[in-house]
């Protein structure tokens, strides 16, 4: 008996190891850039947008990916948004299996939702998104129609603050931030789990209502095959831009 067990205890032994050999992470330092705006045209309406740019490899080599999103939000309430955009985003070379930009349409819609303590700040946010991304024909021709997928998205953001009060230049705070991707749809065979980002850094207002982000994000993104994953190492800096251009009630 001690001799099957043995001999068990080997074979799932053996088998673990190999699944274990089989799977290849990658390693990247990158640099991300981002500029976001909120502008609140009425008590219900207003404007998302971003944009942004990442680094391929050693901070600073060539560029792996632009992004240009635009939405348009609904105000619940003063904490609670609903915004549906569309954002144009390209995929720049990865490695030597491809040699052209792919470009990759992507139709959102999201629920974002604030919750506000007398020191501390908790931002949520549940965003889908629609993959539309160029084929490839070969490493150096894309080729007619998209691939396409669901993904689902969960960020929270929670603020700590040094000093001073809310909405005041100069104060900083402590950012702990991170946000789980999840694919779903019929082409998705491998990777249901897409990546996660945690990101921790520090925030500095510059005026009342904007805000400098910074620090380090990790990124863990497990890649269509299922056995290989990318690690990368991100310093990102992020403008935060909210503007409330209501007009002001006037007194009767």
């Amino acid at each position: 008996m001690n001799k099957k067990i043995i001999v068990l205890a080997a074979m799932v032994l053996t088998v673990v190891t190999v699944k274990a050999q089989t799977k290849t992470t990658t390693h990247y330092n990158q640099i991300w850039g981002a500029y976001f705006n909120q502008t609140r045209f009425s008590d219900k309406v207003g404007l998302w947008t971003d944009l942004q740019f990442r680094t391929k490899d050693y901070y600073v080599e060539d560029l792996s990916t632009t992004i240009a999103r635009v939405g348009l939000t609904y105000y619940l309430n003063d904490v609670t948004k609903l915004t549906a955009g569309y954002g144009y985003i390209t995929n720049y070379p990865a490695d030597a299996s491809t040699n052209v930009n792919q470009p990759e349409h992507r139709p959102w819609q999201q629920i974002q939702w604030h919750t506000k303590n007398a020191k501390t700040r908790l931002m949520q946010y549940i965003r889908l998104e629609e993959r539309y991304r160029r084929k490839f024909e070969t490493a150096d021709k894309l080729a007619e129609g998209y691939s396409f997928n669901w993904r689902l998205r969960y960020n929270f953001l929670y603020e700590i603050p040094f000093n001073k009060a809310p909405n005041t230049p100069g104060r900083w705070s402590f950012i702990v931030n991170d946000e789980l991707l999840i694919n779903f749809g019929k082409q998705v065979v491998n990777n249901y789990f897409d990546q996660n980002r945690l990101f921790l850094g520090l925030k500095v207002n510059t005026n009342a209502h904007d805000n400098l982000q910074f620090g380090y994000l990790n990124q863990f993104i497990q890649l269509p095959a299922g056995n290989r994953y990318r690690n990368a190492d991100v310093i990102r800096i992020a403008y935060f831009q909210n503007l409330d251009v209501r007009r002001k009630k006037v007194a009767e």
